[in-house]
């Protein structure tokens, strides 16, 4: 069964501390509870969780969904927001972690990407040098969230497809966010990979665009 990879990089920095850290582990317990109900990505998911602040922590290696065992996420007290450098991570573990199709074996389906942020990155200028390198990676989607009043949506703008923009921080607005997610990741199941020109409509607690 050839597999639909999905990176989720979550931002940690010590804005995140308290209460909206709690909310996004509350979401992606929904996100993964979400998508173990559909069969197909139970066979084919496969999911990175990569979080960063001063730096960059691969903290769940690429696993299939059905083996997929969720840590707790925590932040620091306070710090940056290094989402360049978390850009970078991600670059290597798509060239060592993506099989290609080849003459022999066809490889994993197209890769799908959220990133999630409540600022804005603190190495700008890695950031704006790893977007162009990452859109040519061969994503079939990049979805982007910011989070809070801080947030910059122009930001991840330059990398991604579509940005969803939460006012609020709380569990009930990661949980609707993240089964939203979750209802893409599914769309990427059905479409085997391929690059969806419209995403399932969010609802109404997201704004996309």
């Amino acid at each position: 069964m050839r597999r639909l990879p999905v990176y989720l990089l979550l931002d940690t920095s010590g804005s995140m501390k308290g209460e909206p850290i709690e909310a996004v582990n509350s979401g992606l317990e929904t996100l993964v509870e979400a998508l173990r109900q559909d069969p197909y990505a139970l066979e084919t998911v496969h999911i990175s969780v990569i979080t960063y602040d001063r730096e960059a922590t691969v903290l769940v290696p690429m696993v299939s969904l059905e083996d997929l065992q969720l840590p707790r996420i925590s932040t620091p007290d306070s710090g940056p927001t290094h989402t360049g450098e978390a850009l970078e991570c991600l670059e290597r573990l798509y060239k060592s972690e993506i099989i290609p199709n080849s003459e022999d074996k066809k490889g994993d389906w197209a890769p799908y990407l959220f990133i999630m942020t409540d600022g804005k990155p603190s190495d700008v200028m890695l950031f704006g040098q790893m977007c162009p390198r990452i859109k040519k990676l061969g994503f079939a989607n990049i979805v982007g969230c910011v989070a809070g009043p801080k947030a910059h949506r122009k930001d991840l703008e330059q990398l991604c497809d579509q940005v969803a923009s939460l006012d609020t921080m709380d569990s009930t607005s990661f949980t609707t966010l993240f089964k939203w997610v979750s209802d893409v990741f599914a769309q990427g199941n059905r479409s085997m990979g391929a690059k969806a020109d419209t995403l399932p409509p969010p609802p109404a607690e997201i704004n996309l665009v």
